[in-house]
């Protein structure tokens, strides 16, 4: 079974967006797919009720009084969407329960700042540390050709962390939201750029 945390302490940093669409995409590999929630707000159980009954079936993953807990029998892919500011107690029972970590951050100077601390605790994890979970990166909302993204790509490269891609801005995953859709629910020869890159995020998770 794949176990994947989406992660990040500072809010608005896009990880409702990733954990709905990595949850899409498998759920069209035909897995059978968990997508659980540890945000107060229930973005993404909100957009779990929204997905249309037509297309592959993500199933809600339950998680007694805030806490993750092993996914049901017979769950070959489980995602879990995590709020702001995780750490602490809810932190570790996460990082109990993943294989991988993967942080969408925005290039901007407040969202790095606000990952210094969280990268320095993700690194004690005693999972960290002995390779049992890994972690990643994906760049969200990013112009490549600006030197924030550069400033942005030495950030993490102080951390020795790999960054995997980074995804456009474009009101297209703002769109589908509200439709309980993702890209992977779009025909692939429409958003191909989009498509493109996605792949080495999902290679890493494969």
């Amino acid at each position: 079974m794949k176990t994947i945390l989406v992660a990040n302490p500072k809010g608005g940093s896009g990880k409702s967006t990733l954990a709905t669409h990595l949850a899409a995409y498998f759920a069209w590999e035909g897995e059978s797919v968990m997508l659980g929630d540890l945000d107060r707000q229930h973005t993404a159980k909100r957009w779990l009720a929204q997905r249309p009954d037509n297309f592959p079936r993500i199933h809600g993953w339950e998680l007694p009084e805030g806490l993750p807990a092993r996914p049901p029998h017979g769950t070959t892919v489980a995602v879990l969407d995590s709020p702001a500011g995780l750490h602490g107690r809810k932190l570790d029972a996460a990082l109990k329960v993943v294989e991988r970590v993967v942080v969408p951050v925005q290039p901007a100077s407040f969202d790095l700042w606000a990952l210094t601390d969280f990268f320095e605790r993700l690194a004690e994890e005693k999972a960290v540390r002995k390779g049992r979970v890994e972690i990643a990166v994906v760049g969200m909302r990013v112009n490549p050709r600006t030197q924030t993204f550069r400033r942005f790509q030495n950030f993490v490269a102080d951390y020795q962390l790999p960054l995997l891609t980074s995804l456009r801005d474009t009101q297209l995953y703002v769109q589908l939201q509200p439709r309980g859709l993702t890209l992977f629910d779009l025909p692939r020869p429409r958003f191909e750029r989009d498509f493109a890159q996605w792949q080495p995020l999902l290679e890493w998770l494969k």
